[in-house]
């Protein structure tokens, strides 16, 4: 049973995967390049994806774009779940309804509105079947997750799972504040002023309770704005770092490469589907 390894490497690929987790409360984000699948089979979990709360309920089918920090805050139950976590190229190659695609790339959590009784059987069989290291196996594995998520798209909700700003702590209002306003030219300071925090009780409780700082968190935000447009878009780099909240296209190199172990003219190489024609662009 897999547990989340505070030691892994930030965007260390999980790859085609289907395991049972343990539930627990996450100290820090995660992030990998890959579109992720949870199934609940008692309890909930709750996620803070991208500055929002969200939750995922027993029996629901929830997915994101792991690349944007999510990290368990809270759960019910200590029963195992399923993950499947399914390289981004592979998503976009699967021809989903493209309104899915957006709302997946734009930092959405969504969740099956029908209870499918049929997901934990299949679930298990995926499983196994990659965990035996045969390649039959194996593609049908990927041909069944592809069949799973055109019927996703289909009772997918129409709205965000996100609760009420209401029960938002002092952290995650921080954490909201930066996921709305990361285009903008942040310092930790005019972060915290918004939420009417002292800067460095601030940058402390930040810490304390994300693991991060304040303005890795601010970076992180940028990079998965600039890799969903490097996929998605033939924006020319130098605009997308712009768009993204960077103000310079070095800085902008710099934190990508860093984050990524590519740059952003790579990342789009080997990210963009296949039949994507791409104009030159600005490095």
């Amino acid at each position: 049973m897999k547990q989340f390894d505070i030691k892994r490497p930030e965007f260390s690929p999980y790859g085609f995967t289907c395991e049972s987790w343990t539930p627990t409360r996450m100290t820090r984000p995660d992030r990998h390049n890959e579109i992720e699948l949870n199934l609940m089979m008692a309890g909930s979990l709750t996620y803070l994806l991208g500055g929002q709360r969200t939750t995922i309920e027993t029996g629901r089918l929830g997915m994101f774009w792991a690349a944007i920090p999510h990290q368990i805050v809270e759960f019910q139950g200590d029963a195992p779940y399923f993950v499947v976590t399914l390289p981004l190229g592979e998503f976009l190659r699967a021809g989903l309804n493209p309104t899915l695609v957006q709302r997946i790339l734009q930092g959405e959590l969504l969740t099956d509105m029908a209870q499918v009784g049929s997901d934990e059987r299949m679930f298990r069989r995926w499983e196994q079947d990659l965990q035996s290291n045969e390649p039959v196996l194996e593609r049908a594995a990927q041909l069944e997750v592809q069949a799973r998520l055109l019927r996703f798209a289909r009772g997918m909700t129409t709205t965000a799972v996100t609760s009420s700003a209401m029960v938002l702590s002092r952290a995650d209002k921080l954490a909201c504040y930066i996921a709305q306003n990361y285009q903008l030219p942040l310092t930790s300071q005019s972060i915290a002023a918004a939420i009417g925090l002292h800067p460095n009780y601030a940058m402390d409780l930040f810490r304390r309770t994300f693991g991060t700082t304040i303005t890795a968190f601010v970076v992180q935000h940028r990079i998965s704005h600039a890799q969903r447009l490097l996929v998605t878009t033939h924006d020319a780099i130098l605009n997308i770092a712009l768009a993204s909240g960077f103000q310079s296209l070095s800085r902008f190199n710099e934190a990508f490469k860093s984050t990524c172990r590519c740059s952003p003219r790579d990342y789009r190489k080997a990210h963009q589907p296949a039949d994507a024609s791409q104009p030159s662009s600005t490095r």
